[in-house]
Parts: structure tokens; sequence; C-alpha cells
């Protein structure tokens, strides 16, 4: 009994134990940040967009808020669970579309990646081509 405990706390270890979920999203905070009808803040994992008063940041939230408001989501976790506001860091999915990667690509977002890596190479390329296309947070960049 004490190896297959020990063999189950394992698996909730390698596995980071944060499960999938689904959630309703009943408000957009900002480009990166959402509240789902539990009341849990929740914040886009790997990426940064424009704060209140910086170029981008109406057309980041706006974009986030057309893609996910009032629907169902699913969400995925990395290493990191929350961040110092104690909001939940997430990958997040409207149906098989990676939102996360969705916000670099338009240039609504810039990758912001910590220890969590595991859509790391994704998540750069998109933003490559942002900055290559000179979207978004990139308009104005050479």
């Amino acid at each position: 009994m004490k190896k297959i405990v020990i063999f189950l706390v394992l698996i909730l270890l390698i596995s980071g134990c944060v499960q999938d979920e689904t959630v309703y999203v009943t408000h957009v905070i900002d480009g990166d940040t959402f509240e789902t009808a539990d009341g849990e803040v929740i914040r886009l994992l790997g990426i940064n967009t424009p704060e209140k008063g910086e170029f981008y940041y109406e057309e980041a939230t706006e974009y986030l808020r057309e893609l996910i408001e009032n629907r169902y989501v699913k969400l995925t976790g990395d290493k990191t669970d929350r961040d110092w506001y104690e909001r939940e860091l997430r990958y997040v999915y409207l149906g098989d579309v990676f939102v996360n990667v969705l916000m670099l690509e338009g240039g609504y977002a810039r990758l912001y990646l910590l220890k969590d890596k595991k859509y790391q190479n994704v998540m750069k390329y998109a933003e490559l081509d942002a900055q290559a296309s000179h979207l978004g947070v990139w308009r104005y960049t050479n």
C-alpha cells in the first residue's frame, strides 16, 4: 500500500498537479486576464499584454473579449500555478484554438516565460512572426 501511495504522489508531481478544467468566462479584465463564473481570476500563462494606458491595450483587451467572454474555455497548467496576485496561471483553449498563441500571433501580446516551458517553442515562433510582420505591439519596431 505504501508503494502505491508513493507511486501516485510521483505521478502527480511529474504531471504538474494541475488538472485540465473547463470554465465559463464571465468577464475579460484586460488582454491577459479574465474572471470565471466561479469567481476565479485567470491570467494567460506565457504572455504579457499592454497595461491600461499603454499602446495597444484597448485592442488586446477587446480581442480577448471577442474570443472568450461568455464562452466555455479549457484551462491547462504548467509548473507555475499562481502569480504574486494569487491569480491562476493557465494556458487557455477555445475548442482546438490555443488562445495564448493566438494573442502572440496577432501582436496583441509579448512572450513572458519564466520557468514554464511546455509550449515555449510554438509561442516563441508565434511572437517572431508577429514581430516580422510588425503586427500590434510590434507595429513601430524596426
